[in-house]
C-alpha cells in the first residue's frame, strides 16, 4: 500500500454532499429549468451560467439566473413554477457514475493505521421534503441507505442555524457532532482534520475547507471548464463567490488539503489511508 500523504492524520470519517455528487439532480434541474424557459420563449441554458448556478450558493443563484433569463413574470412565479417542475423530475434521479460502488466499499472499509471503521454521514443542503422526492425511487434509496437516518444532516435541520448554509461551515460540523454522538462510550472524537468531505460544488468545498476537513472535489464538467483557471483557489476555499467572513477558517493555495478528481471511480482509497477488503 502506498505510505499515508506526512503530516496528515489518517481519516476516520467520510461526509458526503448529495445533489449533483451521489444523483444526478443537477441535470434534472436543467431540465425542469429549460422547460420553463422554452414556455417562455427564452432560450435554452448556456453552459456558462448553468455552471454559474450549479457553483453558488442557493441565496445568490436566484438572482444570477432572474437577471440572465430576463423572464416576463415575477421571480416568485418563476421558483413556484420552477418548484412543481422539479417535484415532477425529483422521483426520477438516478446515482451517479462510481457513488454506490464508493459508498459500499467505505461501508466496508478501514482506517489502514488503527483498523477502525469508516464512519459515514451525509451533509446535504436539501430540505427534508425534497429529499424524500429525489431518494423515493429503489435505486437513489439503496444508495442513500448507506447513511444512518440520524448520520443524516439535511438543509432545514435545526441544529444548521438559518443563514449558516454552505459556504459557512456549519452543515459538515453538526454531521461529524453526529458522527460523535453515535460513537459508542469510551472512543475517541473524531476530529475535523479526520474528515473527508466529498462535494461536486464550488460552495460545499469552501464549506468543509472551513471546517477544517480535507475535501475531495468532484465538479460537473461544466463546473470544471468554468472554474478551470480558479481551480486552486477553488481548492483552497477561496473562491470569493460569496461573503461569509472568519477567513482565519479559510486555506491556502497548494497546501495539500483538497483534490479534484472527475468522477467518483477515481476515488484513490490508498492516499488518505483507507484499506477495502477485498
Amino acid at each position: 500500500m502506498a505510505p499515508l500523504e506526512a503530516d496528515f492524520p489518517v481519516i476516520r470519517a467520510c461526509i458526503f454532499d448529495m445533489d449533483g455528487l451521489l444523483i444526478n439532480t443537477e441535470d434534472l434541474i436543467t431540465l425542469s429549468t429549460n422547460q420553463l424557459l422554452e414556455k417562455y420563449g427564452r432560450p435554452a441554458f448556456t453552459r456558462s451560467i448553468r455552471a454559474q448556478l450549479m457553483g453558488v450558493p442557493d441565496s445568490t443563484n436566484g438572482d444570477v439566473f432572474h437577471n440572465w433569463a430576463k423572464l416576463p413574470i415575477s421571480r416568485e412565479q418563476f421558483a413556484r413554477e420552477s418548484s412543481e417542475q422539479m417535484r415532477l423530475h425529483f422521483p426520477n434521479c438516478k446515482p451517479l457514475p462510481g457513488a454506490e460502488k464508493l459508498l459500499l466499499n467505505l461501508s466496508r472499509a478501514r482506517s489502514a493505521s488503527s483498523g477502525d471503521r469508516i464512519e459515514l454521514a451525509l451533509a446535504s443542503s436539501t430540505k427534508s421534503h425534497s429529499y424524500e422526492l429525489k431518494t423515493s425511487g429503489p435505486e437513489t434509496k439503496r444508495l442513500l441507505n448507506f447513511f444512518q437516518s440520524n448520520r443524516r444532516v439535511l438543509g432545514d435541520d435545526p441544529r444548521v442555524r438559518q443563514g449558516r448554509g454552505k459556504p459557512a461551515p456549519d452543515i459538515y460540523l453538526v454531521a461529524l457532532q453526529s458522527l460523535n454522538s453515535a460513537a459508542g462510550s469510551g472512543k475517541k472524537a473524531i476530529l475535523p482534520n479526520e474528515c473527508l468531505v466529498f462535494e461536486d460544488s464550488v460552495a460545499g468545498v469552501e464549506a468543509g475547507r472551513r471546517a477544517g476537513m480535507r475535501v475531495v472535489w468532484v465538479p460537473h464538467p461544466d463546473v470544471a471548464v468554468e472554474y478551470q483557471a480558479k481551480q486552486k483557489d477553488v481548492l483552497a476555499g477561496r473562491s470569493g463567490i460569496t461573503e461569509v467572513g472568519e477567513d482565519w477558517q479559510l486555506g491556502e493555495i497548494d497546501d495539500g488539503w483538497a483534490e479534484m478528481i472527475p468522477n467518483l471511480e477515481h476515488f484513490n482509497y490508498n492516499k488518505y489511508g483507507i484499506m477495502v477488503p477485498s
